[in-house]
């Protein structure tokens, strides 16, 4: 279950924007003028809580857009955020059967609503057994003697209350000795037992919310705005079923509660399409043996299209469809699994409950997925988001997907192929060559369409010996290289042929750039104006040795430009 906390009046907020976007300092005086009359009506009865995308698919921002997250560090929201933990202890808690993780947004956060909590509780006489844990070495935004303090402050009581001697010197051996009181591991796995040794409330700001398991926490408090995967990993903490006492966990969450209710059911329907439970209580071994059975339907999609090692996508639109539908089931299937412990270094896994034990295999490694993903990314510009877009597909684009970072991935593996290569170049077997020159062509899966038409050239540029190869140049550097080169002297054809400033075509290219933004401000309109019309003439009219007319140049230049700046 999950619970949207309100600290403050949706309708106060409301007004508070409005009345700042109208400049006014109460209502009388935004109701008095008509210019700030029209803005205050504007925000109080047309402009949503929570910000959206339009039609077009353009961010509209939201009333909880313009609040800042000072508002959330007042003494008002604070205190709300406290009763209601402090109220609903007994209950969610099963009179502390079960224990709580408290994320709060910063370091500093932390340390004060520690001091509240503790404060709070023994004032009601709860005395709620509370510690807190974050990284010693981040000052994560306020100054390092509060933090220091508060940290010996929390490491001090906690010695005391469990007859402990930690220190910010072994402040490893804390955090270990707090993960096993929540989880119930060794030296605690009768700890159940015994209450007075039990952690019911753990506050945190990033730790403990990746990772961790235990069974016995069973609710989740958030003062913190999560999105998409940070929001799963850290639902995940209180989502390990245990009995009729456990058959859910239970998370409320205080900051930005519309923004957050909004990126919520975001993250439920991107990871699981609607199916939270599927998600949370499927066991690994069921989406990992899922894993297998849809990469084995990719791999048959792209062997029958004749594609090896998953190097380009198919040409036939529909057989591009069903990937992308594939892939995007795949996606969701790994994250869950992520969630649920398995991680690419390990690609075997072992089950023993319920017998008989069983073995799954990872049909698959992370080089192959990363393949994969690139793929799937570069669907987005057949479904009009970039190059050669503007016409119907039989698929939807999941952005999610799109935006994962392939760049960081693969590099050191493919480096090491090439290093392999190059030192059997040395050697003069020619089977020893291909062999690890094959090895090195599968890894080019893993680079855009562009990357890897370089490194073939490259590759043919050592065959032909048009190339020396430097020992300490990585083959990443190479195709930058490569890259960077026609860049620059295709900038300097355009510049020579279009009479444009070198100057404003870089920087555009150096840009971001995709259908959407490319005349952001005004500047694909004034790249255009800058063309000398009678150079672009005479360059189209000899490309393609006919007279055209001043209109089809016009539209030549608009498309030649359009194609050069997005982004592939």
């Amino acid at each position: 279950d999950r619970y949207k906390i309100l600290t403050y009046k949706d309708k106060d907020l409301r007004e508070a924007v409005a009345l700042q976007e109208a400049k006014a300092k109460d209502r009388i005086k935004a109701l008095g003028n008509p210019a700030k009359k029209e803005i205050y009506l504007h925000f109080m009865n047309e402009v949503k809580m929570v910000g959206h995308k339009d039609d077009t698919g353009k961010y509209v921002k939201g009333i909880e857009d313009d609040i800042p997250n000072s508002q959330y560090n007042r003494p008002e929201h604070q205190n709300a955020v406290v009763s209601d933990i402090i109220d609903n202890w007994a209950r969610l808690s099963l009179n502390s059967k079960f224990h709580a993780i408290f994320a709060t947004s910063s370091i500093p956060e932390a340390i004060e609503y520690y001091r509240l909590l503790k404060d709070t509780s023994q004032a009601k006489n709860l005395n709620l057994k509370i510690t807190a844990l974050f990284d010693p070495n981040i000052d994560n935004g306020g100054n390092v003697e509060f933090k220091e303090d508060g940290l010996v402050e929390i490491i001090e009581d906690y010695n005391k209350r469990y007859e402990q001697e930690f220190s910010l010197k072994n402040f490893a051996k804390f955090k270990k000795d707090i993960a096993s009181r929540l989880a119930h591991k060794k030296p605690y796995t009768n700890i159940q037992r015994i209450l007075d040794k039990q952690i019911d409330l753990l506050i945190v700001v990033d730790q403990m919310l990746t990772g961790f398991d235990s069974k016995w926490i069973n609710t989740l408090y958030l003062d913190k705005k999560l999105k998409y995967e940070a929001i799963i990993q850290a639902f995940s903490r209180t989502n390990r079923l245990f009995g009729t006492d456990k058959p859910f966990g239970t998370i409320r969450y205080y900051r930005y509660p519309n923004s957050m209710e909004r990126n919520i059911n975001d993250a439920v329907k991107l990871y699981s399409g609607d199916k939270p439970l599927e998600l949370f209580v499927d066991r690994l071994e069921g989406n990992l043996n899922k894993l297998n059975r849809i990469y084995a339907d990719i791999s048959e999609l792209f062997m029958n299209a004749g594609i090896a090692n998953f190097e380009t996508l198919p040409a036939d639109i529909s057989e591009q469809g069903t990937f992308a539908k594939l892939f995007k089931n795949f996606s969701e299937r790994l994250d869950a699994s992520k969630i649920q412990g398995f991680k690419w270094s390990q690609l075997k896994y072992e089950f023993k409950d319920p017998e008989p034990k069983r073995i799954v295999k990872i049909d698959l490694d992370e080089s192959i997925c990363i393949s994969l993903v690139q793929r799937y990314k570069e669907l987005a510009r057949c479904s009009g988001e970039g190059l050669g877009g503007g016409f119907d597909v039989p698929f939807e684009i999941d952005s999610y997907i799109t935006e994962i970072d392939t760049g960081r991935i693969d590099h050191d593996f493919m480096n090491s192929r090439f290093d392999k290569y190059r030192k059997t170049l040395n050697n003069g077997d020619p089977r020893e060559i291909e062999a690890t020159l094959n090895e090195l062509h599968k890894t080019f899966a893993s680079m855009t369409q562009e990357e890897q038409k370089f490194a073939n050239i490259f590759i043919h540029d050592i065959q032909s010996g048009n190339v020396k190869i430097e020992a300490n140049k990585t083959f990443k550097e190479y195709i930058t290289e490569y890259q960077t080169r026609e860049k620059n002297e295709q900038i300097l054809s355009i510049v020579e042929n279009f009479g444009i400033g070198e100057a404003k075509l870089r920087k555009l290219m150096s840009l971001n750039i995709n259908i959407q933004n490319i005349n952001d401000f005004g500047r694909f309109d004034d790249l255009k104006n800058g063309v000398d019309k009678l150079k672009a003439k005479e360059y189209f009219e000899k490309l393609e040795q006919a007279t055209l007319p001043q209109f089809k140049v016009n539209m030549k230049i608009d498309e030649f430009l359009r194609n050069i700046l997005i982004v592939n």
